[in-house]
């Protein structure tokens, strides 16, 4: 079955490859961009398979060599044959993986929202806490990050903190974060020591483009007014913070993070565009069978994804009941064992549901 799929493809991609050298192809910029990314999605598909279907003509000819009369022959063609016959699994695995649909918003730069819940301004330092670790993740990677729009508090945390993240791949490493964060541990400000439990609430956002969501000017009410909070100069001096409401809906975003309306207006919309896509597509969800419910690790808002446990050294990742014993190395940035195997576990899964 797999072998038979993997033919097909091939011959999809020749198909594909003679389209892209038709000049008529070519000077149809939306059929040439179209065919160039499907290309490039199947060219690794395409090249794990040759190697793949060369294997597979390899364990044939050490299968028959297996019968020599030639007792050499014959021994070597055991040792080659069982060492093949184990890469044959490894690669039907990758190849597997490689088939299952791309997530839709794999490309997509992210916008990610973090709020203190309960636990007062334990909750909030925690946020800021969470904030820093996620930005030098990003540095870490090579991403981009900005702020958007922030509510800090006079300690160094934040009530909220809505900023976004640009780079390869930031959606397949964030999107795991959605959910609420616990924390537990002694507040700065706790005198006798005791251990305070506080959580907080991080929504992750693919960044939708105007394509993604149509946005007309008459639903949209934009107001000025002026910065507030810890800001910089410009705080309380001009009213160069926007807020946006969507009038069919009665969704509301703001940003006060630049001096400039312009470019708070600009972040505004892109924040606006994010939810209202994000409505888009749980909307379409909420119609779909059980079979494209979400990935592990990728719930929303409202489900207790972690815990982070200072006196123990430990955060815990209840989807998976994965432990690490690092947090202050996470804290300052290090999420990758974490976040990988939240992607092994649900690589599994699909691969357990995939009919290939």
């Amino acid at each position: 079955m797999l072998k038979a799929k993997l033919e097909e493809i091939k011959n999809k991609f020749s198909e594909i490859e003679q389209k892209l050298g038709d000049s008529s192809i070519v000077s149809n910029q939306d059929e040439y961009r179209k065919l160039s990314k499907e290309h490039s999605y199947l060219t690794p598909i395409v090249e794990k398979s040759n190697e793949y279907l060369k294997l597979l003509k390899d364990i044939d000819d050490l299968d028959g060599l297996k019968n020599s009369d030639d007792k050499e022959m014959r021994e070597m063609a055991f040792l080659e044959y069982d060492e093949a016959v184990a890469k044959k699994e490894v690669f039907e695995k990758e190849i597997k993986l490689m088939l299952i649909p791309q997530d839709p918003h794999e490309d997509k730069n992210i916008i990610v929202e973090i709020r203190a819940g309960t636990g007062g301004e334990e909750a909030a330092l925690f946020a800021g806490d969470l904030f820093r670790a996620y930005t030098r993740f990003a540095e870490r990677n090579g991403w981009r990050y900005e702020i958007i729009d922030s509510n800090p508090t006079g300690l160094g945390g934040y009530k909220e903190v809505v900023f976004s993240v640009e780079g390869g791949k930031v959606w397949k490493y964030f999107k795991f974060e959605r959910g609420i964060h616990r924390v537990q541990r002694v507040p700065e400000t706790e005198a006798s020591g005791r251990v305070h439990t506080s959580a907080i609430t991080v929504a992750v956002l693919p960044e939708a483009e105007d394509v993604d969501i149509e946005i007309r000017p008459e639903d949209l009410r934009i107001d000025t007014y002026r910065a507030s909070g810890a800001g910089g100069q410009h705080v309380n001096k001009t009213d160069s913070a926007i807020r946006i409401t969507y009038l069919p809906t009665g969704l509301v975003v703001s940003c006060q993070d630049e001096r400039s309306q312009i470019k708070n207006r600009a972040k505004a919309m892109k924040v606006l565009r994010a939810k209202l896509y994000e409505q888009k597509v749980l909307e379409n969800e909420a119609r779909m069978s059980n079979e494209r419910k979400q990935q592990v690790g990728t719930g929303d808002r409202s489900e207790k994804i972690r815990t982070y446990n200072f006196p123990q050294n430990r955060i815990t990742d209840h989807r998976i009941g994965f432990s690490v014993y690092n947090i202050t190395e996470v804290m300052d940035g290090d999420l990758k064992e974490l976040i990988e195997k939240l992607i092994f576990c649900e690589n599994e899964e699909k691969l357990a549901k995939a009919s290939i």
